[in-house]
């Protein structure tokens, strides 16, 4: 996997060179969680279908599936959920990836760019393989699935992980100058879009007041594209996913101006300070 000497090679060469220690790295982010691939993915599953039914009973007893979209009413949580758990695991994923004074960062091949890519891919690997095993075991076991726009539903899917990458990207370029202020923000961030996520609310029935207090924040639109792809029967006026798409472009844009900064001045003594 690493090497200590380099050996010249074309520009294809270097190219497969390198995703192959990102697939690896990619190996060994998925498996940080547990020794076993099989049961880090089932414990995902696991989480995600306990996140359901949790938010399926909150509906059914505080009467709110009534404020549901007209359609398939799990359909309705699991856009909400998929969506949230995406995002929120892409951003703990890349913010808790190899930086600049990791001792990973001391073999010849390895660097930030392919630890921080194999660490978003691994969340979205894990994410999509969850998503595609519980929508197949719900349309076989229970009801068959129906969604208007899979495709579309799944971009709104890629968008939410991209967005969570971009501010993750930010986070750990700051992490090294700031790493308390890092950790308790991206606990705060990912408990409050608990709710700020928007993913118990329809955006089409909220008063303006309150659409304040969500617009900006790119998982709240994404989620109700998300369902304007998945029901036929839902068009979603107050929420774009251009925004949420330059959002993260913009996000991504800051974050390596930060990481290349913070590459350049790394050291290991900032481990011990940690």
């Amino acid at each position: 996997m690493f090497q200590s000497t380099r050996k010249p090679q074309s520009g294809f060469g270097t190219a497969m060179a390198m995703f192959e220690v990102i697939y690896h790295s990619i190996v060994r982010s998925v498996r940080k969680t547990h020794n076993n691939a099989f049961l880090a993915i089932a414990m995902n599953m696991l989480q995600a279908v306990i996140f359901v039914g949790a938010f399926y009973v909150m509906f059914s007893v505080l009467g709110l599936r009534g404020a549901a979209i007209r359609g398939d009413f799990l359909v309705y949580i699991m856009t909400g959920i998929f969506l949230y758990m995406t995002h929120t695991k892409s951003l703990g994923a890349v913010v808790g990836s190899e930086g600049p004074a990791s001792p990973m960062m001391q073999h010849a091949p390895m660097n930030t760019i392919i630890s921080i890519s194999s660490a978003a891919l691994g969340a979205l690997y894990v994410q999509v393989l969850s998503l595609f095993m519980i929508l197949f075991i719900y349309h076989v076991a229970f009801t068959p699935l129906e969604i208007d726009d899979p495709f579309g539903a799944f971009g709104m899917l890629l968008i939410a992980w991209f967005t969570g990458c971009a501010l993750g990207l930010v986070l750990l370029a700051i992490k090294p100058w700031f790493p308390t202020f890092v950790s308790i923000f991206t606990q705060i961030y990912q408990r409050a879009n608990m709710i700020a996520s928007g993913k118990m609310f329809v955006a089409n029935t909220l008063p303006s007041f309150m659409l304040a207090m969500f617009d900006w924040n790119p998982l709240f639109h994404t989620i109700d594209q998300s369902r304007g792809y998945a029901f036929i029967n839902y068009n979603p006026r107050y929420s774009s996913w251009e925004y949420a798409l330059w959002v993260g472009i913009i996000l991504v844009m800051v974050g390596l101006m930060g990481e290349f900064y913070t590459r350049r001045h790394a050291s290991l003594s900032w481990n011990a300070r940690r």
